[in-house]
C-alpha cells in the first residue's frame, strides 16, 4: 500500500469485495516488479518471451479469438440523461447498468490476483495531467499501462486528499462476448470494461480516460480532449510549428504522425518531430494561443502495413521494450506480419496461435493485430514531449478518403467555419469487405466512436473555445486520396504530404496568399511546391487536386442536411449558418 487516502482505499477495497480476488497485488512503477509479473505471465502463457538478443525486453501476447477489436455496439456512456449522451452513443440508466455489471464482476477474479495500476495522462504535475487508478486482473494490462501511460507511486501524492481521480475497474472473467461491456460513468468519473482482454477496451488510460472521460472533463472544465496527432516541423532557421491533425481510421494519421521529410527537404534542413500519434489535449495558453500535450507515454499501433518503407519511425520504435499482440510469431522468435516485407515466414505460427502456412492465402496476422511500443524509442520524438507546458499549435488539420470531392488542401475562413469543416468530415468506404464501396460515413473530427456526450454540445463546446483563445490555431481540410478516373491516387502522398503543410503553416503565419472558392481558400497551384517531385506530379496535377467540383459539392450539401438532421435542433446556430452559406456559394 503506498497511500492512506481513505476515498481510494474505501474504493479498492469495495471493488475487492465484489470481484474477490485470492489477493491484491499494488503496482509501483518499477522494472524489478513489473519483470517479475512477466516471468509469472510466461509460466501460464498470458505472455511470451520473444528473442532477447533481436528484441531487447520485448514479449508477444494473444487475445482471445473473440476478443480482437473494439467493441462499439458494447460500449455505453451512462450519464444521468439519455439526451446527454446524444444519437451517437449507445446509453442505459446509470443505475441499471451498475446492477448489471455487478452482477457479472461478482467474484469474477476468484482464484486471481487484482493489480491495482496508479497511472498518470500526461507529466504527473503538468497543467494537464488527470490520474486514474486502473483495477484489474490482467498481467498484460499492467505491462501495457506500464508503455502507455505513467505508472508509479508518485500519482499518490499528486491525487493527494481530494481523492480527484477516474476510477476504472476491469476483469477478464470469463472472456464472454455476450456480457462484454465497456462502460463510462462521467458524472462518478468511473470507467468499467469486463469479459475483454483486447487492448483498446481493457488499457483504460487510452480511449476511455483519454477522450470519453476526459472529453466530458474538458467541456466542464473548458478545455479539450481530441483524437489527434501533434507534430512539429523544424525550418532552415531551427523555428518549429506545429500542428494537430485528426483523421478517421485508415487515413495515414501515424504515417503522418512520424513524417520523413522527401530529400529536397531534408536537404535543406528541414526535419519533423513527432510529439503523440493519436491523442492531443489542447488547453488556452497564457498568450491566447492554444497548447498541446499528447498525454499518452506509448504508441498502440496497427500492426499490418507497417514497414520501414511505409514508417520507419514506427517500425524502429516496436525493436525493444515492447509488446506485439495477435502478429506471427516466427520460428526464431521474432514477429511479422503482413506488409511488413514481402517474405513471409515459414515454420511460424499465426495469430490464432496454429501452424500457418502462408500458401493457402489466409492472413497470418489479425488485420487489427497492434504493437504497443515506449514513445521514447521514436527516433523522432520531440524534444517537447515531456514540456509539462505542452507545445502551442498554430493549424489544426482535418482529412478524410474522399475519391473525388474534396481537394487536396483547403482553410477555412475562420474558427467557426473551421468547427464547420471538422463537423463534416467524412471518408468514402474502399474496400468491397465493408459493404458497399464508395458510401460516404461521416466521423466529426474523428472523435464519433469517442466523444463522452452529445455530438451537437461538443460542436457548441468547439464554438465556445475559439471565444476563450485571441490566437486560435487556423483550421484546414486535406485529403491525400483523391482518385483519377482509373482508381489511381493522384497524390504521391506519405513523406511528400509535406508539400501541403509547408503551405498550411506559410498560410498560418501570413507568409503566402491564397484564393477564395466556394468551399474556403485554396493555394494557388504554383504555391505548392513540387521540386523533385518531376514526372510524377506536374503544375497541371496540382490545379486537377484543387478543383471544386459544384455538382459533387451540391450533393455534399445534401449528405450533410441528412447528417445533421440526426442531431435535430441542438446543431449549433454557426454551423448552420456555415451550410446556408455553403449552399449559396455553390448556387451563385
Amino acid at each position: 500500500m503506498y497511500t492512506n487516502n481513505p476515498k481510494i482505499l474505501s474504493w479498492i477495497y469495495e471493488m475487492a469485495a465484489k470481484t474477490k480476488p485470492d489477493n491484491i497485488v499494488w503496482i509501483d512503477g518499477s522494472e524489478e516488479q513489473l519483470e517479475e509479473l512477466r516471468q509469472q505471465a510466461y509460466k501460464t502463457g498470458e505472455l511470451v518471451k520473444l528473442n532477447q538478443e533481436i528484441l531487447p525486453g520485448c514479449v508477444y501476447h494473444r487475445s482471445a479469438l473473440n476478443d480482437v477489436a473494439r467493441v462499439e455496439d458494447r460500449t455505453f456512456i451512462c450519464c444521468e440523461k439519455e439526451e446527454d449522451a446524444g444519437p451517437t452513443n449507445n446509453w442505459m440508466a446509470p443505475d441499471e447498468m451498475y446492477a448489471k455489471l455487478y452482477e457479472i464482476f461478482d467474484g469474477s477474479m476468484k482464484g486471481r490476483t487484482m493489480y491495482v495500476i496508479p497511472y498518470s495522462m500526461s507529466i504527473v504535475g503538468s497543467p494537464f495531467a488527470k490520474y486514474g487508478i486502473e483495477l484489474t486482473d490482467s498481467i498484460y494490462v499492467v505491462v501495457s499501462m506500464a508503455i502507455m501511460t505513467r505508472v508509479g507511486t508518485d500519482v499518490y501524492d499528486a491525487i493527494g486528499d481530494n481523492g480527484d481521480f477516474i476510477k476504472g475497474l476491469h476483469s477478464k472473467a470469463e472472456l464472454d462476448a455476450e456480457k462484454r461491456y465497456i462502460v463510462h460513468f462521467p458524472q462518478d468519473n468511473t470507467i468499467m470494461s469486463v469479459n475483454s482482454g483486447y487492448g483498446g477496451n481493457v488499457l483504460l488510460g487510452k480511449k476511455c480516460f483519454a477522450l470519453r472521460m476526459a472529453s466530458c472533463l474538458g467541456r466542464d472544465e473548458g478545455w479539450m480532449a481530441e483524437h489527434m496527432l501533434i507534430l512539429g516541423i523544424e525550418n532552415p532557421d531551427g523555428e518549429t510549428r506545429y500542428l494537430a491533425a485528426a483523421f478517421p481510421s485508415a487515413c495515414g494519421k501515424t504515417n503522418l504522425a512520424m513524417l520523413i521529410p522527401p530529400e529536397i527537404y531534408a536537404k535543406k534542413g528541414y526535419k519533423v518531430w513527432c510529439v503523440g500519434d493519436d491523442i492531443a489535449w489542447l488547453r488556452p495558453g497564457p498568450d491566447g494561443r492554444l497548447w498541446a500535450v499528447n498525454p499518452e507515454n506509448g504508441f498502440f499501433g496497427v500492426a499490418p502495413g507497417t514497414s520501414m518503407k511505409s514508417n520507419p519511425n514506427a517500425l524502429l520504435s516496436t525493436m525493444k521494450n515492447s509488446i506485439f499482440t495477435n502478429v506471427v510469431l516466427k520460428p526464431d522468435g521474432t514477429v511479422w506480419w503482413e506488409g511488413m516485407d514481402k517474405n513471409p515466414p515459414t515454420g511460424a505460427l499465426n495469430w490464432k496461435g496454429e501452424p500457418w502456412d502462408p500458401s493457402d492465402g489466409s492472413k497470418g496476422a489479425h488485420p487489427n493485430s497492434r504493437f504497443t511500443a515506449p514513445a521514447r524509442n521514436c527516433p523522432c520524438l520531440s524534444k517537447e514531449f515531456d514540456n509539462p507546458q505542452g507545445v502551442p499549435i498554430s493549424a489544426i488539420v482535418f482529412g478524410g478518403r474522399r475519391a473525388k470531392t474534396a481537394p487536396l488542401v483547403y482553410q477555412s475562413r475562420n474558427w467557426d467555419h473551421g468547427v464547420f469543416v471538422g463537423s463534416i468530415m467524412a471518408s468514402e468506404t474502399t474496400a468491397a469487405a465493408t459493404g458497399a464501396v464508395g458510401v460516404v460515413r461521416r466521423d466529426p473530427m474523428a472523435m464519433l466512436p469517442f466523444c463522452g456526450y452529445h455530438m451537437a454540445d461538443y460542436w457548441q463546446h468547439w464554438i465556445d473555445m475559439g471565444k476563450k483563445v485571441a490566437n486560435p490555431p487556423k483550421i484546414f481540410n486535406v485529403n491525400w486520396f483523391r482518385l483519377d478516373d482509373e482508381g489511381h491516387f493522384i497524390w504521391p502522398g506519405f513523406g511528400d504530404n509535406m508539400r501541403v503543410l509547408e503551405w498550411i503553416m506559410k498560410r498560418c503565419f501570413d507568409e503566402i496568399d491564397a484564393v477564395d472558392s466556394p468551399i474556403g481558400y485554396m493555394p494557388k497551384p504554383e504555391d505548392i511546391n513540387i521540386e523533385g517531385l518531376e514526372g510524377e506530379v506536374t503544375l497541371d496535377t496540382i490545379k486537377d487536386l484543387l478543383t471544386v467540383d459544384n455538382g459533387l459539392w451540391k450533393q455534399e450539401v445534401d449528405g450533410i442536411k441528412e447528417f445533421y438532421s440526426k442531431f435535430g435542433d441542438k446543431v449549433p446556430k454557426e454551423l448552420k449558418d456555415c451550410l446556408s452559406e455553403l449552399e449559396a456559394n455553390l448556387n451563385k
